[in-house]
């Protein structure tokens, strides 16, 4: 959450959810330039650099009962399969598995760049196009004409998922490796099996992006928060090692000391100061300076090393009050 949301009144950030979940597939269902339906957006976004589906392989995702069986013992067997590559698209690649269509997002592949510009991220998808590659389902909804794959974990043994599954649980701390960063959040391999760390759960202070903390190989320890066998999903929790600032912010500081801090944002109602990892406090416009001006830009900038005097604390409402004027 952040700080503008928070002295607008909002509850403090809740556990992660169902929710962000489906950020791991905001790719797959993004609607693509080039064609309204599922079907084609999965093969082929539209965009003239790249190699799209021939017309036989944009086809229904959807397919005989028997294939739909047979990616369903893969998945009930926690075992892989070797398929071809017939198309790609902004968020990972389409193969085909006899009659079926499947998805395997660029972040679960295995040594794939993290490209942020997308002609260079396309182009890259698209050169794995015609190739064979080794991949485990890690989501399989029929109903939903789902079926997504990982190459990653398909390069643990049979088992390996289900047997960190059963081990884990709420509240543990486990040693795991990056292996991917998204706008999203951080995935993190911890044995076989990935959970993620979502982006509101890295850092009790203001992310801009996963890649300013972390990066991919990295050996970090993690808080488990949830474990969802069911699903396969394992959310996780970088802050939750460390206190929340907030709670003893009270006993930390007193209303009028002085303190120094950094000006992360500047917005039109004033400009918020970080004075320690997780603790920002809010300057109101009309404690910024004397006199008129146009706006707390004309004062302050983002990046800016300020001193400020304490003018209230509220530790349970996640507020802190500073001044320049004072």
């Amino acid at each position: 959450m952040s700080s503008e949301a928070r002295y607008q009144g909002s509850a403090p950030p809740l556990p992660p959810d169902e929710a962000y979940w489906e950020a791991l597939l905001r790719e797959v269902d993004r609607p693509a330039v080039g064609g309204p339906s599922r079907e084609s957006r999965f093969a082929w976004d539209g965009d003239p650099t790249l190699t799209p589906a021939s017309p036989a392989d944009q086809g229904q995702i959807g397919g005989p009962s028997a294939d739909w069986e047979q990616a369903q013992q893969v998945f009930d067997t926690d075992t892989t399969v070797e398929l071809k590559v017939i198309g790609c698209n902004r968020g990972g690649l389409l193969v085909a598995w006899n009659s079926l269509r499947g998805f395997v997002p660029a972040s679960q592949l295995v040594d794939f760049p993290a490209i942020a510009d997308s002609p260079a991220r396309r182009e890259a998808l698209a050169r794995r196009v015609g190739q064979n590659i080794r991949v485990r389902v890690i989501e399989l909804n029929r109903a939903q004409n789902r079926l997504i794959l990982s190459e990653r974990a398909a390069q643990v043994q049979p088992g390996t998922r289900a047997s960190v599954l059963q081990t884990i649980k709420p509240g543990d701390i486990c040693r795991g490796q990056v292996t991917n960063l998204c706008d999203f959040g951080v995935f993190v391999d911890l044995g076989g099996l990935e959970g993620l760390i979502h982006i509101s759960e890295l850092s009790w202070g203001r992310v801009g992006h996963p890649a300013d903390l972390l990066r991919r190989g990295d050996e970090i320890d993690v808080y488990v928060l949830s474990v969802d066998v069911a699903q396969e999903r394992v959310a996780l929790s970088l802050k939750r090692l460390r206190p929340d600032p907030w709670q003893t912010v009270e006993e930390r500081y007193q209303v009028g000391q002085m303190v120094e801090g950094v000006i992360t944002n500047v917005v039109d109602f004033g400009a918020f100061v970080c004075i320690e990892e997780g603790l920002e406090g809010l300057i109101h416009v009309s404690e910024l300076a004397e006199g008129h001006f146009l706006h707390p830009r004309n004062v302050v900038r983002e990046g800016d090393t300020v001193r400020a005097r304490i003018i209230n604390i509220d530790g349970r409402g996640r507020r802190l009050g500073l001044s320049l004027r004072r």
